[in-house]
């Protein structure tokens, strides 16, 4: 079974950020995720990890003004010095942590805009030449328009052509089943042919992105299908609990998991 990540943006909402590490690992995650770290210092983050025993696996960097609306800046022209201080913010929470994976959001933009194009690839390079200096990938994550209406990199396959024309070894595709079957269904055709580029996978229930144990999508099937395809990096879970996130485990512990 993959090694599942508790996403503490999404669970474990009845602690308080820092306290959400230590539940997730008394609900038997041996690994965590969430969007962004920066309202804590990189020491503490890295502290808290440690005490929870548990692996950083993913966090993104610095998205613009999150409250205003912004979504990630990679895409947007004129912002690229924002871009550079994105990284230089995020790099002690890199090195702090030993994370592996970071996520560079894109954007609200045109996705057929030749100017933000332009900026996306620029943005990408630019932060990957970054993270290969420390030992960490770019993860590029397609997400859907209609959980975030404009977002620039709206198609997987879009991505995916990005990542095999940019030939940058460190650039991966986060693969957001949720996002995936939005955007386009047919996720294990895509899980297939993309699996050698694929450095993160997400999941949650769609329609609801709720806990990922009914609707539309089999995920027992899609388990064992990224244990069938060699998959060994991290599984997000970032979704939505309908209720206490404890009570909401069972998925997990049939996937083979420890839920307390």
């Amino acid at each position: 079974m993959p090694t599942f990540a508790a996403n503490l943006s999404f669970m474990f909402q009845e602690w308080d950020f820092l306290d959400r590490f230590s539940a997730a690992a008394e609900a038997g995650f041996t690994a965590v995720e969430y969007l962004f770290p920066y309202e804590h210092p990189p020491e503490v983050i890295a502290a808290t990890l440690e005490k929870a025993g548990v692996d950083q696996a993913l966090f993104n960097l610095p998205p613009g003004d999150w409250a205003a609306g912004e979504r990630g800046l990679g895409a947007l022209p004129e912002r690229f010095d924002e871009v550079q201080a994105s990284v230089d913010k995020a790099l002690p929470y890199i090195k702090a942590t030993e994370v592996q994976r970071v996520h560079i959001m894109a954007g609200i933009a045109g996705a057929n805009d030749p100017k933000a194009q332009a900026a996306y690839r620029k943005s990408v390079a630019y932060v990957a030449g970054k993270l290969a200096d420390v030992g960490a990938e770019l993860m590029l994550e397609p997400i859907n328009g209609r959980d975030m209406p404009g977002y620039f990199l709206n198609d997987v396959d879009v991505a995916a052509a990005l990542i095999g024309e940019l030939a940058l070894p460190n650039v991966k595709l986060q693969f957001d089943i949720y996002h995936t079957q939005i955007i386009h269904g047919d996720v294990t055709t895509r899980l297939r042919r993309y699996m050698p580029i694929i450095g993160h996978v997400q999941i949650a229930s769609v329609p609801s992105r709720n806990e990922p144990d009914s609707e539309e999508l089999n995920y027992p099937y899609l388990f064992r299908e990224l244990d069938l395809l060699g998959y060994g990096g991290f599984v997000g879970c970032e979704y939505r609990p309908r209720g206490k996130t404890t009570d909401g485990l069972d998925w997990f512990t049939d996937a083979g998991g420890r839920a307390s």
